[in-house]
């Protein structure tokens, strides 16, 4: 085993946390929008450069309850798990949206804020989802990729959850910015895909 991360997917609601959760663990996507009832954790295992690496992924922002279940793959969000706790962040939001988008830079500063003094400092990606819907879009993608890489110092990305389109380099980018930063000799890493108790992909 590689050990394990918990990442947190954060964002206003109706932004596509789920759907990009969905899309790289599952490989579908509602067509339908449903609000997701409550934090879910969900638990895969991924094939990381030939090192198997336990998940907790977690979709939504509030506090959750005790999980009813001992299921391996989605439950509710557990008691407890802070944003101090977080090994790494994805701040999602809609690209034609700008409210989603001032809503990830409250979140990010949250995060700041709360992160206890000599703690070390996570990774956050934030990330525009619905690139599908480029041609309605609110900012030029380089103006806001330069001011979240070099204003707020995170990394950046879009992606369309709708058609599968860099969800997987999403996750691949962020896991390898949290293990480099937990082990700064650590070789380049590759992530392969998401391991399931039915499915394996190998990516």
């Amino acid at each position: 085993m590689g050990g394990s991360l918990r990442v947190a997917v954060l964002g206003a609601p109706g932004v596509g946390k789920t759907a990009i959760i969905r899309q790289f663990l599952f490989g579908d996507y509602p067509e339908r929008h449903r609000p997701t009832d409550g934090p879910h954790l969900y638990r895969p295992a991924v094939l990381l450069d030939g090192a198997v690496y336990d998940l907790s992924i977690r979709d939504g922002d509030g506090a959750g309850s005790d999980p009813s279940s001992n299921g391996p793959e989605e439950g509710p969000d557990p008691k407890g798990w802070s944003l101090q706790d977080t090994d790494a962040f994805v701040l999602v939001y809609d690209i034609c949206s700008p409210d989603s988008f001032d809503y990830v830079k409250v979140l990010r500063q949250r995060i700041a804020e709360t992160r206890p003094a000599g703690a070390p400092e996570a990774p956050i990606l934030v990330v525009g989802n619905k690139r599908d819907r480029q041609r309605l879009r609110f900012g030029p993608r380089r103006a806001l990729a330069a001011l979240v890489r070099r204003g707020w110092r995170c990394g950046y990305l879009e992606c369309s959850a709708k058609y599968n389109w860099h969800v997987l380099r999403l996750f691949r980018e962020l896991l390898r910015c949290a293990l480099v930063r937990a082990r700064p000799a650590h070789p380049a890493l590759r992530l392969q895909g998401a391991l399931h108790p039915a499915r394996c992909s190998l990516m």
